[in-house]
């Protein structure tokens, strides 16, 4: 059986996506995927084993240029076209991503206008799956694979179906390692780097070198001040996505804020624990084996907005992680790798 599916984005929603194709493979081995994903993430679906063909677009730059980018359009609907599918998923539920679905051949599935972020997407599908909002977001993914493809949704065991053995480091690392993740979009969703700079300092004292990696200009300068504080703090070079999969997956333990690298971390199964204050670890929360989120005890958290209204500790952290330190964030990573 070859299935289509359409992801598009972010990091982190791909991600959550890996463990439905890990179900299907169990339930029927011999099917095989091709995905459609934006081209910043094409290599996250690539990390799993029986995805064959990606297929990368770039709804996010073509939508400021249509016109611009018409031949790159076509050239992408056609790659689309050439291949029939017995199935073709969007497991978004956005217009956009219902737009794609359409160029596809095959039998479309995709939720229900009750079970969409954006209603107006089930039209595009022949098959409409009703899936609970009011999940976390890797089961319904599941739960829509299951319903579209036939087979007994079992929410036990999760796997994400990448392998350790596929991963292997690209650097020579010193070992033990923590990878502390301490870059993400919204200021509200960061720990404070005073805290950072503490954490760094105790992993040092527990004799763990610690790796910063970065993904911009303002990540690379904190990672930078992070790594000056302790010799065993290192910041990484700019890596692409596999190589920091392969960096998480040999690591002893992980640090991380609300970001598409802590789901990461969560499909690599390494001992993690994730810090939430403004958004929620409810519906959205990094999910997988010896892994631990853990949510500020503000009774404004999650407050689900890009900027903290109240007083902050530092100039970019909400004050709401006052109740998150790093001796206890240490404390937790320690018993998760025990």
């Amino acid at each position: 059986m070859k299935v289509l599916v359409v992801k598009t984005s972010s990091l982190g929603d791909v991600i959550h996506t890996l463990p439905a194709l890990a179900d299907a493979v169990k339930a029927i081995p011999a099917i095989s995927f091709d995905w459609v994903v934006e081209e910043s993430f094409q290599d996250t679906p690539r990390l799993h084993p029986h995805v064959n063909r990606v297929i990368p677009v770039a709804v996010r730059r073509w939508r400021k240029s249509i016109w611009r980018y018409r031949a790159e359009i076509k050239a992408c609907i056609k790659e689309i076209e050439k291949e029939k599918y017995d199935v073709v998923i969007d497991a978004q539920g956005l217009i956009k991503s219902a737009i794609i679905t359409r160029y596809a051949t095959g039998a479309k599935y995709g939720f229900s206008k009750t079970s969409c972020r954006e209603p107006l997407a089930a039209m595009a599908y022949k098959h409409k799956v009703d899936v609970p909002k009011d999940q976390h977001a890797i089961t319904r993914v599941r739960q829509l694979f299951s319903k579209s493809l036939g087979y007994e949704f079992d929410e036990e065991p999760l796997s994400y179906g990448m392998q350790k053995a596929d991963l292997a480091t690209f650097k020579s690392l010193e070992k033990p390692y923590l990878v502390f993740l301490h870059g993400t979009t919204w200021a509200s969703k960061h720990w404070p780097e005073e805290y950072w700079a503490q954490l760094v300092k105790l992993a040092g004292d527990a004799g763990f070198y610690v790796y910063l990696p970065w993904g911009n200009a303002q990540e690379k300068e904190r990672a930078d001040r992070l790594a000056l504080l302790d010799d065993k703090a290192t910041v990484l070079e700019k890596s692409t996505i596999k190589e920091l999969a392969a960096t998480l997956m040999h690591a002893s333990g992980v640090v991380g804020v609300d970001s598409g690298l802590s789901h990461l971390t969560a499909a690599c199964g390494t001992p993690a624990v994730t810090i939430y204050g403004a958004t929620s670890a409810e519906l959205t929360g990094t999910m997988g084996e010896r892994n631990q989120c853990l949510q500020t005890a503000f009774d404004c958290s999650p407050c689900l907005q890009k900027d903290c209204q109240y007083t902050q500790p530092s100039p970019v952290a909400p004050a709401c992680y006052q109740t998150l330190a790093p001796q206890k964030i240490l404390n937790n990573l320690l018993e998760l790798m025990t």
